[in-house]
C-alpha cells in the first residue's frame, strides 16, 4: 500500500511522456504532409534523386565507305572485361557473385587477354568494389566473350562497348588514318580521329550521345510503371571516299611485291581519275595497321601529301608543256647535248650521259631525258620569267587543298640562273607527289587542271540524306587542249621508242601509255648528294590510254636494293604496270584492237628454185634465211603443210657449204631449225634470245660440230647494255659533279 502512490505517479509520468511523443509525431506527420519538406529539403526532390536514374545512349561514329559503298572503317560491338570483388554482392555462398577464387580466375583469364597471370591476380586482390583490366581488358570480341563466359568464373562480367574496326587491314592507311579511344572528364570514352580522313572529318564522323532518364527501385532496376524520358543519340555522318577498293588492292599487292624483292626505303604511289581529280588509290611503304598500329613508328607522315622532294625528270613534262604552249618547241630543231652553261660563271649542267649523244633534235632530247635540252628550253626558248609563271599555273607553289591533314607545299628555288635551269628538269626545287598528280591532270584532261579530292559525299547515317556532295573542281587551265594532246603524243614516244626512249619498260600490252621517267638524286645531310648505286628516287608519271587518259598513275621508289642505278626502273615498273593494266581492265577500258597475225600453210618447196621460192615466201610476209649457195631447195623448216605465222623465219637449205647466219636476237626455236638442217650439235645457255654464238657469221656449219648459243632475256640485255655504257664512258663523277644534276 505504501508503494502504490509511487506506482501511480510513475504510470502517470509514462502516460504523459508517450502522449507528448504521440502529439509530436502527429504534428510532424501533418507538417510533412502539408509542407512536403524535411529540414527545409523537399521530400519529392529527395525521392526523385534517390530513385531516378540516368543512362547514356552511345552515338555510333560514322562509317567510312569506298567509292562503291564497301566498308573501310566502322564501329563494331566490343566488350570490356569487369571483375566484381565486393563480397557483399554474394547472398548465396553456393552461387557467389564476386571473385571467390582470384588464383584460378587469374590463371584462366591469362589465356584470353594479353596480361600476365601475376598482373591479373594483383588486380583481382584489390580492396575495391569492382575493377577493370586496362587496355588488355577492352575491345574484346564477341567470340572471346563467349569463351570466357563458358568458364563460368564467379564475379566476371562484361560491359558492352564499341571499337573502331578496319576490315581491310593495311589499306590506304595514311589516307584513312585511325581513331583513338580517349577517356572524357566524366569517365566515359569516345573515339577521336588522329590521322587522315578520321582526323580531317572527325566532327562529321563524331555523333552526339543521347540520354535516358527513368525511375528505378533501390537496386537500380526499371520500375514497371515508372516515368521515362529519352533523348535519342545522334549518330555520326557517313563518309564516302573516292578510293576504289579494287584499285587500292591492286596497289597494295604490287607494293608488297616490290618490298619483298627490293626492300626500298620508301614507296609512294597514287592513282587518279584525270577527268574529275578523284584519287582512286593512294599508298606508301612503310605503312601500318590502323587497328593494331603495328608499323606506325616507321612512318607517321602521308608521304604523298606531307613530304616534298626533288622530283627528277618527271618535272620535264611541265617544262615541255610550257614550251609547246608558248610555241617555242620545235621537235626537229637540233642542239648540242652533253653539257650546258647557263651563264659563264655557273658550273656546267650535264646530261646523265656526260658526253651526250652529239647533236640531236629536241624531240630526241625529250626521249633521252636530256637535262641540257630542258635547261635550254627554259632559258633560251621560254625565258625564265615566263617559265616561272607556268610553275604557278601548274600549282607548284601552293598546296592543292586536298581534304587531308598537314598538307605541305612545294619549295621552288628560283633565285639564281642555275637554280632556274635545274628547276626545269626537276632538281633543286622540291614538290609533293599530289602536286604532280594535280598538274598532270592538265596534260591528261585537255588543259583543265582538276583539284585532287578524296571525299565523294557525306551522308546522314540515320536518314540517308546527302549532306555534302563533292563535285569536281577545275583549278585552272594552264595549257590548251591542243598543247595537252601534243605533250601526250611526245610522251608516248618516250615509252615506245626502243632506241632513244627511257620509258620502254612501261609499255602495257593493248594500251598506249604516255609518261616520263624520273631518277632524282637524294640530298646528303652533310652536303651535296648521296652517290651510291641505289641512292636515288626512281619514279614514273604515266597516263593511259594516251589519246583519252582515264587514269594517271604516279610511282616513286626510294633507294631499292639494286646492283646498278640502271635497274631502278624495274621496281617502279613492278608497281606501275600491273596497277595501270589491272585498273584499266577493271574499269572496262577496252584495249586497242590488234590485228591477228595471218597464217599461211607452207608449201613443199623442195626442188624449187631458190630465187622464186624467196619471192613466193616474202609475198606472204615470211622471213627467209638461206643456208648454202645452191640454186635449188634441198630442205626446209618448218616442214611442208605446216601453218606458219606472218613474220616467222623459214630456213631454206640449198647445195654447197652451209654458212652460219647472224643469229643475234633469234629465239631458240629458230636456232634449232638451223641446227637440224645443217646437222650441227646444239648447246644453249640461258633463256630468252640469242646474244652470242660460237660459230661466227659466214663460217661453215659442218655436220657434227658444236653450235653453242648464249641466250638472255630483254631485261638482262638492257642491264648489260647499261653496264657497258657506263664502263665505256668512264663516268665516275666527282662529288661536285654529282651535285649538278640528277641522272634522268
Amino acid at each position: 500500500m505504501k508503494k502504490q502512490p509511487y506506482m501511480n505517479f510513475g504510470a502517470a509520468g509514462l502516460f504523459a511522456l508517450f502522449g507528448l511523443l504521440f502529439f509530436i509525431l502527429l504534428f510532424r506527420y501533418f507538417s510533412i504532409q502539408f509542407t512536403g519538406e524535411v529540414g527545409s529539403q523537399p521530400l519529392a526532390a529527395k525521392a526523385q534523386q534517390k530513385y531516378s536514374r540516368t543512362g547514356n545512349l552511345d552515338a555510333a561514329r560514322g562509317v567510312i565507305y569506298d567509292k562503291k559503298g564497301e566498308v573501310i572503317s566502322e564501329d563494331t560491338t566490343a566488350y570490356t572485361l569487369i571483375a566484381i570483388l565486393d563480397k557483399k554482392m554474394t547472398t548465396n555462398p553456393k552461387k557467389p557473385n564476386h571473385v571467390s577464387d582470384p588464383e584460378k580466375t587469374a590463371r584462366e583469364l591469362a589465356k584470353y587477354i594479353k596480361m600476365e597471370e601475376s598482373e591479373i591476380y594483383s588486380i583481382l586482390t584489390k580492396d575495391q568494389f569492382q575493377v577493370e583490366f586496362g587496355k588488355a581488358g577492352r575491345d574484346i570480341s564477341h567470340q572471346t566473350k563467349k569463351e570466357i563466359e563458358a568458364l563460368k568464373l564467379p564475379g566476371i562480367t562484361f560491359k558492352r562497348d564499341s571499337k573502331r574496326f578496319y576490315p581491310n587491314g593495311v589499306f590506304a592507311s595514311h589516307l584513312i588514318g585511325y581513331a583513338d579511344r580517349i577517356e572524357e572528364e566524366d569517365g566515359t570514352y569516345s573515339y577521336v580521329g588522329k590521322m587522315g580522313i578520321e582526323k580531317t572529318l572527325n566532327d562529321e564522323l563524331t555523333g552526339k550521345d543521347g540520354q535516358i532518364n527513368y525511375e528505378s527501385d533501390l537496386w537500380g532496376y526499371l520500375l514497371p510503371n515508372g516515368e521515362q524520358k529519352v533523348t535519342p543519340a545522334q549518330n555520326g555522318n557517313d563518309v564516302y571516299l573516292t578510293i576504289d577498293k579494287k584499285i587500292q588492292t591492286f596497289l597494295e599487292d604490287a607494293m608488297n611485291k616490290v618490298v619483298e624483292e627490293y626492300n626500298p626505303k620508301k614507296i609512294i604511289a597514287i592513282v587518279a581519275d584525270p577527268k574529275t581529280g578523284e584519287i582512286l588509290a593512294m599508298g606508301q611503304r612503310p605503312s601500318f595497321h590502323p587497328k593494331t598500329k603495328e608499323g606506325i613508328d616507321n612512318s607517321w607522315h602521308n608521304e604523298a601529301i606531307e613530304t616534298s622532294f626533288e622530283p627528277g625528270s618527271t618535272m620535264k613534262i611541265f617544262t615541255l608543256a610550257a614550251a609547246i604552249e608558248e610555241n617555242k618547241f620545235d621537235p626537229n630543231e637540233l642542239f648540242q647535248s652533253g653539257s650546258y652553261k647557263v651563264t659563264s660563271k655557273d658550273k656546267p649542267i650535264h646530261d646523265h650521259k656526260r658526253s651526250g649523244w652529239g647533236t640531236i633534235s629536241y624531240l630526241e632530247g625529250v626521249q633521252r631525258s636530256s637535262n641540257v635540252a630542258f635547261a635550254k628550253l627554259a632559258n633560251e626558248k621560254i625565258g625564265f620569267e615566263k617559265f616561272r609563271e607556268y610553275l604557278t599555273k601548274f600549282g607548284f607553289d601552293q598546296p592543292t587543298g586536298i581534304d587531308l591533314p598537314s598538307e605541305t607545299t612545294g619549295k621552288i628555288q628560283f633565285t639564281w640562273p642555275i637554280e632556274k635551269a635545274t628547276t626545269a628538269y626537276g632538281q633543286g626545287t622540291a614538290i609533293t607527289p599530289i602536286q604532280q598528280i594535280q598538274a598532270a591532270t592538265a596534260i591528261a584532261n585537255n588543259g583543265k587542271m582538276m583539284k585532287p579530292q578524296v571525299i565523294d559525299k557525306i551522308v546522314n547515317h540515320d536518314t540517308g540524306e546527302i549532306i555534302n556532295d563533292i563535285t569536281p573542281e577545275v583549278v585552272s587551265s594552264p595549257i590548251s587542249a591542243k598543247t595537252a594532246k601534243e605533250v601526250r603524243d611526245i610522251l608516248e614516244t618516250v615509252v615506245t621508242n626502243k632506241e632513244t626512249g627511257t620509258g620502254t619498260r612501261y609499255q602495257i600490252d593493248g594500251y598506249s601509255v604516255a609518261g616520263k621517267t624520273g631518277t632524282a638524286s637524294i640530298p646528303d645531310p652533310k652536303g651535296g648528294y648521296l652517290d651510291g648505286q641505289e641512292d636515288y628516287i626512281f619514279s614514273f608519271l604515266g597516263m593511259a590510254p594516251k589519246d583519252d587518259p582515264k587514269l594517271i598513275v604516279y610511282v616513286a621508289v626510294q633507294q631499292p636494293e639494286i646492283d646498278h642505278y640502271s635497274m631502278g626502273s624495274i621496281p617502279v615498273s613492278l608497281v606501275f604496270n600491273p596497277v595501270m593494266k589491272n585498273s584499266l581492265q577493271y574499269l572496262n577500258i577496252q584495249p586497242l584492237q590488234q590485228e591477228k597475225a595471218s597464217t599461211t600453210k607452207l608449201a613443199d618447196l623442195e626442188g624449187q628454185g631458190v630465187t622464186e621460192t624467196m619471192k613466193q615466201l616474202e609475198k606472204s610476209d615470211l622471213e627467209v634465211v638461206i643456208l648454202g649457195k645452191g640454186s635449188k631447195v634441198t630442205g626446209q623448216l618448218p616442214a611442208a603443210n605446216t601453218n606458219v605465222l606472218e613474220g616467222e623465219k623459214i630456213i631454206i637449205k640449198t647445195g654447197g657449204d652451209l654458212a652460219a647466219p647472224d643469229m643475234t636476237g633469234w629465239s631458240l626455236r629458230d636456232v634449232m631449225k638451223v641446227a637440224k638442217l645443217s646437222g650441227v650439235k646444239l648447246n644453249s645457255t640461258g633463256s630468252g634470245y640469242v646474244v652470242k654464238q660460237n660459230i661466227t657469221e659466214g663460217a661453215v656449219l659442218r655436220k657434227g660440230d658444236f653450235l653453242i648459243v648464249d641466250l638472255k632475256t630483254p631485261e638482262e640485255v638492257l642491264k648489260l647494255e647499261e653496264e657497258n655504257k657506263e664502263a665505256n664512258e668512264n663516268s665516275e663523277l666527282s662529288e661536285e659533279e654529282v651535285e649538278d644534276v640528277p641522272l634522268d
